[in-house]
């Protein structure tokens, strides 16, 4: 089977079928080689609906929870992301051929230096990656129109609150780093007001540093 038909057939059956519907997200995870952010071993699993090893007991998410929260931040063309956490920089890829630009930061600096490497060998352009501690954010790029963190933490980072601008939304796995945790919704309305709302359980590794 070619990449391009596991590709379709992906979208087709783990991220269609459990109703993601927007046409941006879809088209996305039919154009990013999923192949080309995992580990060569693990190539011939890359369009399966689990997630994988990356090193570093870090992981490429399951290609559903790129998806539901690609289209969960409702991402606009021009739009501004903050990533907190790339690991191998597939997320920031997806995102990236929705919004406008992609700011994403990683704490492991192995996995940064590669991810940076690859995501400007494939082109994406309009990624920046650079190694740091993201629960500080990107400061000098804010504000962003939405943020995505794709780690497991116990509170919601006051500098990214601060960082989103007002009409944005925020992604971000609520709970202990040992069990399940809650995928959470934060808004911010135009008069900066804040608001979270629960969406479905999920499992991500703990957010490091700070």
């Amino acid at each position: 089977m070619t990449y391009e038909r596991a590709r379709e057939r992906m979208v087709r059956t783990q991220i269609q079928s459990r109703n993601v519907r927007d046409p941006g997200t879809l088209a996305a995870m039919r154009a990013v080689p999923r192949h080309k952010f995992v580990p060569e071993r693990y190539v011939g699993q890359a369009y399966n609906d689990h997630p994988l090893p990356i090193g570093l007991g870090q992981t490429i998410s399951q290609p559903f929870i790129v998806a539901f929260m690609t289209e969960l931040m409702k991402l606009e063309p021009g739009d501004r992301v903050f990533e907190l956490g790339t690991g191998s920089g597939y997320q920031a890829a997806v995102a990236s051929m929705v919004a406008g630009s992609v700011y994403t930061m990683e704490i492991y600096k192995d996995l940064a230096d590669a991810a940076k490497e690859r995501l400007e060998s494939l082109g994406f352009t309009n990624v920046h990656a650079r190694h740091g501690d993201g629960y500080n954010g990107w400061e000098e790029k804010a504000p962003f129109d939405a943020i995505i963190v794709t780690a497991a933490a116990d509170h919601i980072p006051p500098p990214l609150i601060k960082q989103l601008r007002p009409g944005g939304r925020l992604i971000i796995p609520l709970g202990s780093p040992f069990s399940v945790q809650q995928l959470v919704l934060v808004t911010k309305d135009l008069k900066g007001k804040v608001s979270e709302r629960a969406i479905i359980a999920v499992r991500f590794v703990p957010l490091l540093g700070h």
